[in-house]
């Protein structure tokens, strides 16, 4: 694959101090045309979806921006898992297009030693948004004086890695950047995403370890953010038919449109550079421990419940189906090969796996732990 020539200029550290952030210094990474430096799109896990010669054009463009952080970010992140594979197992990469505009790089791994199943997305789209995802996002606030279709764009990375070993948690991940264009010709535009932890048996040293680096990406901006962002987290990720929450969560945020742009972008960024850190260390420290058919049952019917989160009330699964030309393969790429439902079962609230439960219905305030 080609080398593409973006040009960038290193602000170096500034001081940004402005609603929703405190004053903080922080490393701005903006693209400009003062100096030049080559980006190897050959590191990347596929040809970019926009043509490099328009990228290398458009190297101010937030949409150009966050296309070249997100395929950074997945590349890093399947190579990283990659070397937790103990006989080499690969993801397969399938760079696919639609006719609507844009496309994507999905990249799956299955049936390897470690990771049963897993998926780490890319996708630049862009089209008209169908009215029911419109009335979607009226819904929840969204000033829009139509609720008919509506010209869209959207990028973002989006994970979940199902290990095979019951004592590795399960790891989402969603980073996305959405423009919307009204029909009196107003831009609006915005920033979403979350990192959050779904294990199988509680370990409190990796819940702290986990919690801490988010902790730690989140404070860089502003040390108010981890704590609200912790607490939608566990909201969100609520199943509420169950009454409890699909995991032990993480950060979760959507529709964030200040202080700037930049400054949404540098944030979202920084989150999505916490994420190998967060998980990996969990990954080697338990990819090789001892389990049997109780800790496997067990891994399948909590992933029961993940299935049902995901396809009863994850947005982002709603508005993929949504959307015109979607791809139903890359929508699904969340759930994993295998899944277990067991009527009416309750494990020993002394056990193991009660413990799990009773955390997942009473969340842990990492925020407190933390603080300590």
């Amino acid at each position: 694959m080609a080398t593409a020539l973006l040009c960038f200029r290193s602000t170096g550290t500034v001081l940004v101090a402005a609603a929703g952030f405190t004053a903080t210094a922080i490393h701005i990474r903006r693209a400009n045309m003062e100096s030049v430096k080559k980006i190897d799109v050959s590191k990347f896990m596929a040809t970019p979806i926009t043509p490099v010669e328009k990228l290398s054009k458009t190297s101010n463009d937030m949409r150009t921006r966050m296309e070249l952080m997100i395929m950074r970010i997945q590349a890093d992140f399947v190579r990283a898992l990659e070397g937790e594979e103990n006989f080499g197992k690969k993801f397969k990469v399938d760079r696919w297009e639609r006719k609507e505009g844009g496309g994507g790089i999905t990249c799956v791994i299955q049936d390897g030693d470690v990771f049963e199943k897993g998926g780490v997305n890319v996708s630049i789209v862009s089209g008209m948004l169908p009215k029911e995802a419109v009335q979607q996002m009226r819904a929840r606030g969204k000033a829009m004086s139509s609720d008919g279709e509506l010209p869209f764009f959207a990028a973002g990375i989006s994970c979940v890695i199902h290990p095979r070993n019951p004592y590795v948690p399960t790891i989402h991940f969603n980073y996305r950047y959405f423009e919307l264009v009204d029909n009196d010709g107003k831009k609006m535009w915005w920033f979403g995403g979350g990192t959050d932890l779904t294990p199988y048996y509680y370990n409190q040293e990796d819940a702290l370890h986990f919690h801490k680096t988010l902790k730690d990406a989140c404070d860089v901006h502003d040390k108010k953010l981890y704590p609200k962002y912790k607490e939608w987290c566990d909201k969100y990720f609520t199943i509420t038919h169950r009454n409890e929450t699909r995991g032990i969560g993480g950060i979760f945020f959507d529709d964030i449109d200040t202080p700037s742009m930049e400054e949404c972008f540098e944030f979202a960024t920084t989150c999505a550079e916490a994420i190998s850190p967060s998980y990996i260390p969990l990954v080697k420290k338990h990819k090789n421990d001892n389990y049997g058919d109780r800790e496997r049952t067990w891994q399948l019917i909590r992933r029961g419940r993940y299935v049902e989160f995901n396809l009863v009330y994850d947005r982002g699964t709603k508005f993929g189906l949504y959307t015109p030309g979607a791809r139903i393969e890359s929508i699904l790429m969340s759930l994993p090969q295998t899944a277990r439902w067991e009527y009416m079962h309750e494990p020993d609230a002394d056990s193991d796996e009660g413990k799990l439960l009773k955390v997942t219905r009473q969340p842990i305030d990492f925020v407190k732990l933390l603080s300590k």
